[in-house]
């Protein structure tokens, strides 16, 4: 299987898992377009995670596991659920690039419509899992980093000007060919540039499509922490609404994600009110972070595009064209939104 040494994780896994047992067989998990991510299955029936860089060629700094391994298990100490970690590997001879295990959290992926419904038909079920989609978030952003052991994480200031910069770059190194609004929407997003209120852990990738829900309405477990940082909160915020869609309203713009549009959810504007509630946060200028996670949203988009075309990528059945088309949809409603903030 692409991505797995099999006779070397035979040997390391249960040397570092000792509940676990070889021979071990492996599934990909489909719906991830950074990282792989694996279901193995041990001899005696027992189910974990396996989670490693995508095959080939890499941006330098992505994809870096003992980081994400580090995250997790830090946050595991907070309200937030997350997998609990069981192992990490740095050394790429075992199986030709960094990895770690986690535990297997029951628990369905919601990516669209469609499925919300089958899974969470009553509607007052839907409403109280966003209420504690921002409940969560609201434990993530008042959780103090130096408590968890996550204070050197990153530089604490300047997140937003940090992404920028980040992001550029990674846009510069991946993309596939020139569209012009990404260039006019980070000039204006570096132009509009806000004060950062204050410091939290932000997870960078806050969706309902990086959770595990229970058919009870409730987070099992907040995944893909690949992104997190320490910096400003309203950027998880932000990007959280761009993904949020009312009640038969399409996927919000280029983001490609419309689960909320069953029915049944709190509006963006009752997420809003919940989040400053909670957090005590002020919200006001959160347009200019939902124009920030277009664009970042972009760039990010790109690199999952440049790695389809390179073929490092596990998951062949992938539409390639669609990924290029979304980053050009999400281009323009940066450009847009940055408009709609003169206005």
């Amino acid at each position: 299987m692409i991505g797995i040494n099999s006779p070397n994780l035979d040997v390391w896994i249960p040397e570092h898992a000792p509940d676990l047992s070889a021979p071990f067989s492996y599934e990909l998990i489909k719906g991830g377009h950074s990282n792989l991510t694996y279901r193995v299955t041990d001899a005696t029936g027992t189910v974990v995670v396996l989670r490693r860089p995508p095959t080939g060629s890499i941006l330098a700094t992505a994809h870096n596991m003992e980081r994400e391994h580090r995250i997790i298990s830090a946050v595991g100490q907070t309200n937030v659920p997350v997998p609990r970690t069981l192992a990490v590997c740095t050394d790429p001879e075992v199986n030709d690039a960094p990895f770690y295990l986690m535990e297997y959290v029951v628990g369905d992926v919601l990516h669209d419509a469609s499925f919300v419904e089958s899974v969470l038909p009553n509607r007052d079920t839907r409403h109280a899992l966003g209420m504690h989609l921002v409940e969560v978030l609201a434990a993530l952003h008042g959780t103090n980093p130096d408590d968890i052991g996550l204070g050197d994480l990153s530089r604490p200031g300047g997140y937003v000007a940090r992404q920028l910069k980040r992001w550029k770059q990674q846009w510069d190194a991946s993309k596939q060919r020139e569209i012009p609004n990404m260039e006019a929407a980070y000039e204006g997003l570096v132009a509009r540039l806000p004060e950062q209120q204050s410091v939290t852990v932000v997870h960078g990738d806050y969706r309902l499509g990086n959770m595990l829900v229970t058919p009870a309405g409730r987070i099992a477990a907040v995944l893909d922490w690949e992104l997190c940082a320490l910096g400003d909160p309203l950027a998880d915020l932000g990007y959280l609404l761009n993904t949020w869609a009312a009640e038969g309203e399409d996927a919000p713009e280029g983001t490609g994600m419309a689960p909320t549009s069953v029915g049944g959810f709190p509006s963006r504007e009752a997420m809003v009110a919940a989040y400053e509630a909670a957090t005590g946060i002020d919200v006001i200028g959160i347009e200019y972070y939902r124009s920030f996670q277009y664009w970042r949203l972009a760039a990010i988009i790109e690199g999952v595009h440049a790695r389809y075309l390179q073929g490092a990528m596990a998951d062949t059945d992938a539409d390639i064209h669609e990924f290029g088309r979304r980053v050009v949809q999400l281009a323009e409603d940066a450009v847009r939104m940055l408009e709609a903030l003169e206005q």
